[in-house]
């Protein structure tokens, strides 16, 4: 799949510089045709000379030296690039690409470029967990750049966490696998997504904070991933993803008889929505007026749209979610189970970062056979690419 692709590879400055050199080699074996950016940091660790040799290509280090006086060299590197690659990414050039600094080659031309950008971050864990480096993840997730998750392990400065650069052979997969069919392609998913409103008058409801966020990330991936995808959602402020059918609700009865109109066909439904467990028993339909003293409103349930998800399951993997606050692990087992689910994420929306609102999550995906798998602070789209990845790890899908 990269034979013939022309990559602009940019290699920041850190320790896993030396990771860079092997991929530029497994790059050039795969039949693609790489130029390299080195920033100054990078030349510390590893030099050009190195690059050069590896990539067959003259090495890009300096926006100034211009190698050919008819062409401006960064614009001309921009232009060439069928994809840009940084790896390693560091903190500080992720930090420059967020906020539109361009001092370097490497900046400037990634500024400059059109092409897809693929960022393969690597630092200290609790560098990648910074408020400030994951609010500038988020952003450019935003602007459409595509993340190649860093890998847990022993790293350089000691510490053992997430932080390492993902490993060159994984690298050159991720890139191998953009212009081939997704692993859903030709399957169904449905996705339900955000809150329910509970109507009490014409100008009075019941509802929860939820944004609708998650759920509109997990639907985006499914159609990346090659689905056919229903996304059935609540009241929320969000743009459709591309590629999705989307069926707006705004009732938690509504949400029920949308999701069960359609499950039958699904290979996977993801009930990520927020939903009422209560309504108001009563309602109205003028406004009622303001009245002297207390004012109790009396509520009934509302169908569980889950449990009978699980109860006309055939075929479907059925993934839950579950927002929780005190032992959520424990909590998200005994749903697991009750509802017959087949995986179900937990979200601890006590937790700083997560939950609600928020452009990043965290959380615990457990699979029918009860085995936990921790998802630490990342954005919610890289936390749909997760789900993805475990979903296709639990299920039989063939």
């Amino acid at each position: 799949m990269l034979k013939g692709k022309r990559i602009v590879l940019g290699v920041s400055g850190g320790i896993a510089v030396y990771k860079a050199s092997a991929l530029t080699s497994k790059l050039v074996q795969a039949g693609a045709e790489v130029k390299v950016i080195m920033t100054d940091s990078a030349r510390e660790f590893v030099t050009p000379l190195t690059f050069q040799a590896l990539s067959r290509n003259p090495v890009y280090t300096d926006t100034f030296d211009e190698k050919d006086p008819r062409y401006i060299a960064h614009i001309d590197l921009a232009d060439w690039a069928d994809l840009c690659l940084i790896a390693p990414a560091t903190a500080n050039i992720i930090g420059k690409l967020a906020n539109g600094i361009a001092d370097d080659m490497l900046s400037t031309t990634l500024l400059a470029t059109e092409a897809p950008v693929y960022v393969a971050p690597a630092m200290n864990v609790h560098m990648y967990a910074h408020p400030a480096v994951i609010k500038n993840m988020t952003t450019l997730d935003q602007w459409g750049y595509k993340f190649i998750e860093p890998g847990e392990g022993y790293l350089a400065c000691g510490y053992v966490g997430k932080g390492r650069l993902e490993e060159p052979e994984t690298i050159v997969q991720v890139l191998e696998n953009v212009d081939s069919p997704g692993w859903l392609h030709g399957k169904r998913v449905l996705v339900t997504a955000g809150p329910t409103r509970e109507k009490i008058d014409p100008v009075r409801y019941f509802t929860n904070p939820s944004s609708g966020k998650m759920g509109f990330a997990l639907a985006e991936e499914a159609a990346r991933l090659g689905a056919t995808v229903t996304l059935v959602a609540g009241p929320v402020q969000l743009e459709t993803p591309a590629g999705v059918n989307r069926i707006d609700v705004t009732t938690a009865e509504e949400m029920y008889q949308a999701v069960l109109a359609n499950n039958k066909t699904q290979d996977i439904v993801i009930k990520s929505a927020a939903v009422a467990d209560y309504r108001p028993a009563v309602t109205y339909d003028k406004k009622m007026k303001k009245q002297p003293g207390e004012y109790v409103v009396e509520m009934e349930r509302t169908k569980d749209i889950l449990k009978k998800l699980g109860e006309e399951k055939e075929r479907q993997f059925l993934v839950g979610f579950a927002a929780e606050t005190d032992t959520p692990v424990r909590y998200g087992k005994e749903k697991l189970e009750k509802k017959n689910l087949d995986a179900i994420v937990i979200n601890n929306v006590a937790a700083e970062g997560a939950g609600f609102g928020h452009d990043t999550n965290r959380a615990v995906y457990i699979n029918h056979k009860f085995e936990e798998t921790e998802l630490p602070m990342m954005t919610k789209k890289q936390l749909a690419q997760t789900i993805f990845n475990q979903i296709k790890l639990d299920w039989n899908h063939e």
